[in-house]
């Protein structure tokens, strides 16, 4: 039998989210022979990498293609990598259960703990603004590179950084969840949209990809995903957007929302929370998008890409 091929980029975490949609299809469908195949992307060259685009398609471009071509028959993307608008011809077929949605801060027991004037590193704009909005005395210094790498800098770099900011999904796939100090609460600290969510792409008309897909799928966090990039979409929101969206079942049939938007240096914000039908997650993603539009978001927005 021909191997069912998961595309996925080479990074560490990467890696263990593909071997961990590896495993769940070992577990639920044994009859498939995966094979994992490294795909480079744009984005692996760096930000001023030649030709490389400056919003979130630079993490999957590479992979899309090669689900195109035929290379690959299933692409494992990290959920809050993948543009609102995919190649023609492919499509998120589904999610397997979310892991821990929460941003968490390495080097200090928490944001209280932190001395006046601390320095704290993060790539994300979100993070950014959100650390500024609840202490507006921090110092926020942008710090890439991949978890190891920030790691390793908070360890060594002494007194250039008191702490970084990173997602607790991704230290918990790569077995560093002993490096978190605190866990921000998501209803002040609201995740990026896709945060802690895997999302499995694929080609439509692919109709083995889709039944494992279906084998592995978790559908409370796949409505939630959908929800929270339809709300990105409505927005407009890109990689350099300070957005957060975070979904969560409600019982009786019902998803919550809650999204917030704000400047980057925390001086002002909106946030909202709505509950809607977990069958038309879209629509929830949407209504909450005109909300935070009538509460001024685009304007906000606005003033964000103006920068």
């Amino acid at each position: 039998m021909t191997p069912l091929r998961i595309g996925t980029r080479g990074s560490a975490l990467a890696l263990a989210q593909a071997a961990h949609v590896r495993t769940l299809l070992g577990e639920l469908r044994p009859d498939l022979d995966v094979e994992i195949e490294v795909v480079r992307v744009s984005g692996d060259g760096g930000p001023g990498a030649a030709g490389a685009p400056i919003d979130k398609r630079r993490w999957v471009d590479a992979i899309e293609q090669a689900l195109l071509g035929g290379q690959v028959d299933l692409a494992v993307h990290s959920a809050k990598d993948v543009p609102g608008e995919l190649a023609d011809g492919l499509e998120l077929l589904g999610a397997p259960a979310r892991e821990a949605v929460e941003d968490v801060l390495c080097g200090t027991a928490g944001l209280e703990s932190l001395k006046h004037g601390a320095r704290v590193g993060t790539s994300s704009v979100r993070r950014h603004a959100q650390l500024l909005a609840a202490r507006d005395d921090l110092e926020v210094v942008s710090i890439g590179g991949n978890v190891d790498t920030r790691l390793r800098r908070l360890a060594e770099d002494e007194g250039e950084l008191d702490a970084i900011v990173l997602a607790r999904a991704g230290l918990r796939r790569l077995g560093r969840e002993a490096e978190i100090g605190a866990v921000l609460d998501p209803a002040r600290f609201v995740p990026a949209p896709g945060q802690g969510a895997l999302a499995l792409e694929a080609r439509a008309d692919d109709t083995r990809a889709r039944d494992a897909v279906a084998a592995i799928g978790d559908d409370d966090t796949f409505a939630c995903l959908r929800a929270e990039r339809a709300l990105a979409h409505a927005l407009g929101a890109s990689c350099h957007t300070p957005l957060g969206a975070h979904a969560t079942p409600a019982g009786c049939g019902c998803l919550e929302l809650r999204a917030w938007v704000g400047l980057p240096d925390g001086s002002e914000w909106i946030g909202d929370e709505l509950v809607g039908g977990f069958y038309e997650p879209e629509g929830l993603g949407r209504r909450v998008a005109e909300r935070m539009g009538s509460a001024g978001a685009a304007e906000l927005l606005g003033r964000v890409a103006a920068v």
